[in-house]
This record gives structure tokens, sequence and C-alpha cells, in this order.
């Protein structure tokens, strides 16, 4: 899973949101690090959907457009929580392996 993805379905956990509101959740959650393009957002959004990870919730109009919601599936946050367990593991391998205990480096 890629690290948008993963932001992406982050941002959608705790209820659906609107494109923008995605984009402004994933900067928040990712401390800046993941910055989503609208363009690029909807290629994310596709490719969650195609897989079922995520679905339209509904459509709201604000200045005369259509905000489309998103939410997470039941597969979606089955794979959010696979994906954070092994991003978690991850991040504890690395720990050890550079020797950091409690965060602070060694030596």
């Amino acid at each position: 899973m890629t690290g948008q993805a993963f932001f992406v379905l982050t941002a959608l956990a705790d209820g659906p949101r609107h494109g923008y509101g995605i984009v402004l959740e994933v900067a928040e959650l990712s401390q800046g690090r993941v910055k989503l393009k609208i363009g690029g957002l909807y290629g994310v959004l596709d490719r969650l959907s195609g897989q079922g990870l995520i679905e339209p919730d509904r459509e709201e109009p604000h200045d005369g457009r259509l905000r489309r919601y998103y939410r997470l599936t039941r597969d979606g946050r089955r794979a959010l929580a696979e994906e954070a367990e092994l991003r978690a593991a991850t991040a504890r391998v690395v720990r050890l392996r550079l020797g950091l205990a409690g965060g602070e480096a060694a030596g």
C-alpha cells in the first residue's frame, strides 16, 4: 500500500470526508510529509474504490457544485488495520537495528 493510500484511508477512518477535506486531513495526519493535489487525490480514490476499500457516501451541494463524500468499507477498515500493524512492526525492527532505545540513538 502506498503512503498516499495509507493516509487517505486513515483520513476516512473516523468518518466520511469530501475530496478537499481528505487533502487537508492527510496533510495534518502526515505532519505535512504527504501533500496530495486534487488531481492526484482522485487517482488514489479511484484505485481505492476499485479495490473495494472505499465507496461514495453522499453528495452535497457547495458553491454551486456537488461535493462527493467517501467512506471506508469493511474491507477498507481491515486493510488499514493490517497495514498499520505491518508499519508498526517494521518500525520496531528498524529501531532495533539502529540501536534506538526510547527514540534516542545509542552511543
